[in-house]
């Protein structure tokens, strides 16, 4: 007999009401009962539903049968979820972290399942852990202290070409940023393009993931909204530099964007799981984590390291397709996540889960990108493995204006004024993403030299960001 494929409307027939049974009872009938028929994975998913006490217990059916549970019988689960007193946890540039990102911060230090925590210097207020937030949790994994832009990243590829070759050919980068780029939620190149990651093994492993497939592939090489980027610029270069060129300034192509649909996908579907799972007061409930141990916890673990590498693939295609149009080479690259969780050995030998939500992985000697804004410089740095912040650092210099306000507060005009006094050719984007909505990038990095050593420098030219 061939499998079957239930459906959603199959299941409000037997009286499934709400998204996150269909799609629990989707996932679990197509991995363990796709070779029963129809009628036969219909009748096994109403005795779950009438008679949810008897699987509670059941390695398979558990988290679906508890989708059935009465509130008053759920109640006592949340009781055993009590935060403890609040643990310690270093904080690099306090003087510029706003007061409800700390308490988001302290917060998340209560959970049972925390161990270490740090904040980088540009860190704000997000959900569930503030971003520049990082948390060290033992056997379990928190789907928002990755976020929902799972596996977010920078990307640098640098060129043996001078300003002048920059300054020569403005209009041609230009129309490749217009040509080869695309942005926002649904965006798609018109061209074919091809990567290996889309042909992985982890695409079938799942219900959800299958159902995304075709997104992934459909997005491939393109961008986010918000603060997401592409922009040529110059990379400027000591003597003693890790790219065995000389001293001055070179073409480089810098690019901030994630895992697209796939990763918010995933992000949302396994937080729905989380918070059914792990009752926490309301305060905390964007806290809600799952243990790795749990099919569930698997599950999200594959998922998230499946967009994470989507992400670097569509980095890699966007460089590529960038690369290509213009007719030249990269000659050094540098990349780094910043929106992840990593197993770490700390030093003591245990292992614990280490969530970046918004901060650079600083290991001694790993090579990572920190930009500014649109007008201010980034920087190319080396970490230096400082366990004070559990080896990271910032991941930006951080807003320090809500998008509202900055909306608000800055006119069109006077966001022109900024970008021709320091040079800047803008494609797309708003005042919301204004320099001044940011924190100053030299603050930040002199609260954070005992994490990185700077390396190189980045001055963005042409920018492209997606349309407000």
């Amino acid at each position: 007999m061939g499998k079957v494929k239930l459906k959603g409307k199959d299941l409000r027939l037997i009286n499934y009401s709400t998204h996150k049974a269909i799609s629990l009872a989707i996932d679990i009938i197509s991995k363990h009962h796709k070779h029963a028929s129809k009628e036969e994975q219909l009748n096994l998913l109403r005795d779950v539903k009438e008679n949810f006490e008897k699987y509670l217990g059941d390695e398979v059916f558990g988290v679906l049968a508890q989708e059935f549970q009465p509130a008053q019988q759920l109640k006592k689960k949340e009781e055993i979820r009590l935060l403890r007193d609040s643990g310690d946890f270093h904080v690099f540039g306090r003087s510029h972290i706003s007061s409800n990102a700390y308490q988001q911060m302290e917060l998340a230090m209560r959970l049972p399942i925390a161990k270490k925590g740090a904040m980088m210097p540009d860190a704000h207020q997000g959900y569930g852990l503030p971003i520049g937030g990082v948390l060290a949790t033992e056997d379990a994994v928190i789907p928002y202290g990755v976020g929902l832009d799972i596996g977010c990243r920078m990307s640098l590829s640098i060129y043996e070409l001078d300003a002048r070759y920059l300054q020569k050919n403005t209009y041609q980068f230009k129309m490749a940023l217009k040509e080869r780029t695309n942005f926002g939620a649904g965006g798609e190149l018109d061209i074919r393009q091809e990567h290996e990651v889309l042909d992985r093994a982890e695409f079938n492993s799942t219900a959800l993931l299958k159902q995304l497939h075709g997104k992934a592939v459909k997005q491939l090489g393109t961008s986010g909204s918000g603060n997401h980027f592409v922009e040529f610029g110059l990379v400027r270069l000591n003597n003693d530099n890790d790219f065995d060129l000389q001293a001055g300034d070179y073409v480089s192509l810098l690019s901030h964007s994630g895992s697209r649909g796939l990763g918010a996908a995933i992000a949302k579907h396994y937080m729905e799981i989380a918070m059914e799972q792990c009752l926490l007061p309301r305060s905390a409930h964007h806290l809600a984590w799952l243990d790795l141990s749990s099919e569930a916890g698997q599950e999200y673990w594959l998922s998230m390291n499946l967009a994470g590498d989507y992400a670097k693939a569509c980095h890699d295609q966007i460089h590529y397709n960038l690369s290509k149009y213009l007719g030249i080479k990269p000659i050094g690259r540098v990349e780094n996540h910043h929106n992840f969780a990593w197993k770490e050995v700390q030093n003591d030998g245990t292992q614990l889960i280490v969530h970046r939500k918004g901060a650079t992985p600083a290991n001694e000697g790993e090579m990572g990108v920190i930009p500014g804004s649109m007008t201010a410089p980034g920087y190319i740095v080396k970490g230096k493995g400082n366990d004070r912040s559990l080896r990271s650092a910032s991941h930006g210099a951080g807003r320090k204006m809500s998008r509202k306000a900055a909306r608000e507060s800055i006119t069109g005009s006077e966001m022109k004024k900024m970008l021709n006094k320091n040079g800047v050719t803008l494609i797309g984007g708003g005042t919301d993403e204004a320099p001044i909505a940011y924190k100053d990038i030299e603050h930040v990095m002199k609260c954070q030299d005992e994490l990185v050593e700077v390396v190189g420098t980045f001055i963005p030219k042409i920018v492209r960001m997606d349309k407000n």
